[in-house]
């Protein structure tokens, strides 16, 4: 059985894919790591490079013998696993990049990423944590969802997040994505503030073949929000 490797992004954690270990692992072995200075590692240095992120994960995986296997990243896991492709695609055997872009500066989002630097040193982490995860809900802190993610989130420490911004934003990977052979498919949810469209249309039209799912009625965070939903798409691509 070819494992699904899941990597979280900024912010986020392990905890976060619970719904999707729950609805899948029955069918698919599941592999969740916690990003060095985020959940269960937060006690880890942090990392300031989307290459370096990259580096530890496939590092991770060959400690635990795993070569071949399914990808799938958010956010900025969704950068580190373009950055992953680029180095070993011939090892992976399904890519999903969902809620995330090829350019690191984060064109259209909520608010510029040296305005949450900034704001991290004004607010501090905790107070910051919680304003960002509000967005990734389409009903902002009246999201079901949303405690459970800003819990985590919380636990960034001001380093950790100023690290994470810094790694996006000195990051793009536009130039790779006509090189992608592997199977792919990009997944956003309609209202995401994060990542504006153009984001999810540059590597649904620049990767090869790649396949388009955008989810009705969510932000950021459809693993939270239409959880079942995700897992179904999950599900129907890795059966091809």
């Amino acid at each position: 059985m070819i494992p699904l490797v899941l990597v979280h992004g900024f912010m986020g954690g392990s905890a976060q894919w619970d719904a999707q270990i729950e609805g899948l692992s029955s069918s698919d072995q599941i592999i969740a790591f916690d990003l060095p200075g985020f959940g269960k590692n937060n006690h880890l240095p942090a990392i300031n490079t989307i290459s370096g992120f990259s580096e530890w994960v496939i590092s991770e995986l060959r400690k635990i013998g795993v070569q071949r296997y399914n990808l799938l990243g958010h956010s900025m896991g969704g950068m580190i696993v373009q950055e992953i492709a680029r180095r070993e695609q011939n090892n992976i055997e399904h890519l999903l990049l969902y809620g995330t872009g090829a350019i690191g500066v984060l064109p259209g989002r909520f608010e510029t990423i040296d305005q949450s630097k900034a704001r991290v040193q004004q607010d501090g982490a905790k107070k910051t944590a919680r304003r960002i995860a509000a967005t990734w809900f389409l009903e902002r802190e009246a999201a079901i969802g949303f405690e459970a993610c800003a819990s985590f989130a919380e636990q960034a420490t001001p380093d950790v997040i100023t690290a994470g911004l810094d790694a996006m934003q000195a990051w793009t990977g536009e130039d790779f994505l006509s090189q992608i052979r592997t199977k792919t498919i990009v997944i956003c949810g309609d209202g995401d503030r994060t990542n504006a469209w153009d984001q999810t249309h540059l590597l649904w039209t620049s990767v090869p073949k790649a396949k388009l799912a955008v989810v009705p009625g969510c932000a950021h965070a459809v693993h939270a929000e239409k959880a079942s939903l995700l897992n179904l798409l999950i599900f129907d691509f890795l059966s091809v």
